[in-house]
C-alpha cells in the first residue's frame, strides 16, 4: 500500500504573498551579509595593533591612561569576527528560509528565521513582521503540513 503526500490548496493571494516573501529574504540575506562585512575593518585594525603597526600609545609628552595594547587589538579582533560571523550565519538562515518559503517546508524554521531577523533593522524588521503574519494565518500553515492521503 502505497500513501501519497498531497498539499493543501493555497489562495492566490497567499502564494503571492510566499513567493513574494521568498524573493525578499533572498534580497535581505544579501544585504546583510554585506552589511555584516563591513566589521572586518575592525579585525584588520586588531591586528594592526597586535603587530605593532597601529601604536595605540599617546605621543610623547602627552599624558594618558595607561592600557595594555594587546587587550585592545585582541576585542577588536574578537567582537569585530564575531559580528562578521553571527551577520553570515544569520544571512545564510535568511536565504535557506527563503528556499523553504518557496517550496512550503520547515514551517518553524522559517518562524524562528522571521524573529531573528527582526534584529536587522531596517528591512529586516519588515520582513520578519511580514513574515510572522504570514505564517501565522491557518491556511498557510496547512500549506506547509502535507496530508497523507
Amino acid at each position: 500500500m502505497e500513501t501519497a503526500m498531497s498539499t493543501p490548496m493555497l489562495t492566490e493571494q497567499d502564494a503571492s504573498h510566499l513567493r513574494l516573501l521568498s524573493i525578499f529574504h533572498y534580497v535581505v540575506a544579501a544585504m546583510t551579509a554585506l552589511f555584516s562585512l563591513i566589521f572586518i575593518i575592525h579585525v584588520v585594525i586588531g591586528i594592526g595593533v597586535l603587530s605593532g603597526r597601529l601604536p595605540m600609545n599617546p605621543a610623547p609628552g602627552q599624558a594618558g591612561p595607561p592600557f595594555d595594547e594587546r587587550l585592545y587589538g585582541w576585542m577588536f579582533v574578537a567582537i569585530g569576527s564575531a559580528i562578521v560571523l553571527g551577520g553570515l550565519t544569520l544571512a545564510g538562515f535568511m536565504a535557506y528560509a527563503g528556499r523553504c518559503l518557496a517550496h512550503r517546508r520547515r514551517h518553524l524554521l522559517c518562524l524562528i528565521v522571521a524573529g531573528a531577523s527582526c534584529c536587522v533593522t531596517p528591512f529586516g524588521t519588515v520582513l520578519g513582521v511580514f513574515t510572522l503574519l504570514v505564517l501565522l494565518r491557518p491556511s498557510v500553515k496547512q500549506a506547509f503540513n502535507p496530508v497523507q492521503a
